[in-house]
């Protein structure tokens, strides 16, 4: 039983009875319901699904790759890391890996017939064999440089520079054209989220380009893989120990920061989205009041006959209260439906696990029955508030 003399049951069959009579408009004022819940639910899931992705790529990735690279002067024109950098960084205490790339002043291309302006933006890059360790790196075909290869005329792509090349293996018919001769390609890497500038290159053993195209052996770019527990102090030494004199010509940093930095926008932009979720809501919940209203200047006669019978204020005040709850909580379920829905698709197409929060279900529900609450309370009074004379002089 309820506060009134009518039971939950009768509250619920008089609310469906209603909400059939007024079919068209009820529906669509619960499909405003329904999109502004969809929304929610739908931007929390994508959300979560896409924060679980990322943490899984950060811890899959590693948190603990620090970048040394160029930095600039007083005048702004760009340094030079000393060639000693290798050794002085490898001596470090907290240093568990380090290898080294060197950018070339050349351009690559897929044949000697390639128009000398069409680059493609791609690369050329010095390395030493450490670095797909030191990247974790690695292969989608063929092989890496090791200490066997690195002194020959050979190439391993990353991934963006072997699609922008057009090849997709490594065999004996795959060369670019490099320095005035073909270099073979005997490896294609997979995509590097922590260092994409090695996606955008054409990696050459270090030896191979000292002897053949003019490298000095400085290092423009280093990369160090730091103990876990030892990263902060690491980072903050790397600086003075490759240059000790002028620490501030020597940039680090650490790529992972960009990926968590992913994390911190995505909060922004669900909290953007929210808010646009619940403007719908609000919009929705007008619509509701809008129905609910219309609904009790029709039914005048309904209420009139029904206080006649012995009806109480209350009763009608919990019939029409009960009709905008039911009202709001169909819509909220078509729109947790629909959430849901949207998020398995997105999170499909994006290759995630899909998650979908209980509090996401829940807030939705209960922002349903808030709407309800709000939307069909001044209507339910006004019914409630009704002289059954009035009413009743509606049907003569």
């Amino acid at each position: 039983m309820t506060g009134s003399g009518l039971r939950w049951d009768d509250i619920a069959r008089l609310g469906l009875f209603g909400l059939r009579v007024r079919r068209t408009r009820s529906l669509m004022a619960a499909v405003g319901i329904a999109i502004g819940i969809a929304a929610i639910v739908g931007v929390l899931g994508v959300t979560r699904s896409s924060e679980s992705a990322l943490l899984a790529q950060l811890d899959q990735l590693g948190t603990n790759l620090l970048v040394v690279q160029n930095g600039r002067n007083f005048s702004g024109q760009e340094t030079q890391l000393p060639p000693t950098t290798l050794t002085m960084v490898a001596a470090m205490d907290g240093v568990e890996q380090v290898s080294a790339t060197a950018r070339l002043s050349l351009n690559v291309f897929r044949s000697e017939l390639v128009p000398t302006f069409q680059t493609g933006g791609l690369a050329v890059r010095a390395t030493d064999t450490r670095l797909l360790d030191s990247l974790d790196a690695h292969l989608v075909a063929g092989l890496p440089l090791t200490g066997a290869t690195a002194g020959y005329p050979v190439v391993v792509l990353g991934w963006t520079a072997a699609s922008t090349l057009g090849f997709d293996r490594a065999d004996a018919d795959t060369r670019v054209w490099l320095g005035g001769r073909y270099w073979p390609v005997i490896g294609i890497l997979e995509p590097v989220p922590l260092a994409p500038e090695v996606d955008l290159s054409v990696l050459v053993g270090d030896v191979a380009a000292q002897q053949y195209l003019g490298y000095d052996g400085n290092p423009t770019r280093v990369y160090v893989r730091a103990h876990v527990d030892d990263v902060a102090d690491v980072a903050r030494r790397l600086a003075p120990t490759v240059e000790p004199w002028a620490p501030y010509q020597v940039a680090v940093s650490r790529p992972s920061d960009v990926l968590a930095a992913r994390l911190a926008v995505l909060d922004a932009s669900t909290s953007l989205f929210l808010a646009l979720g619940a403007v719908a809501l609000l919009i929705a919940g007008v619509g509701i009041a809008n129905v609910m209203l219309i609904s009790v200047l029709e039914r005048r006669s309904e209420i009139g006959l029904r206080r006649a019978l012995g009806a109480t204020q209350q009763d009608v005040a919990v019939q029409f209260m009960g009709e905008a709850l039911l009202l709001s909580l169909l819509g909220g379920g078509g729109g947790v439906v629909v959430g849901a829905f949207l998020t398995a698709a997105f999170a499909s197409y994006r290759g995630w696990a899909m998650l979908l929060p209980y509090e996401a279900v829940a807030l939705a529900l209960g922002a349903a029955l808030l709407i309800g609450v709000l939307a069909g309370l001044y209507p339910a009074l006004r019914a409630a508030r009704l002289v059954p004379t009035d009413a009743l002089r509606a049907m003569a």
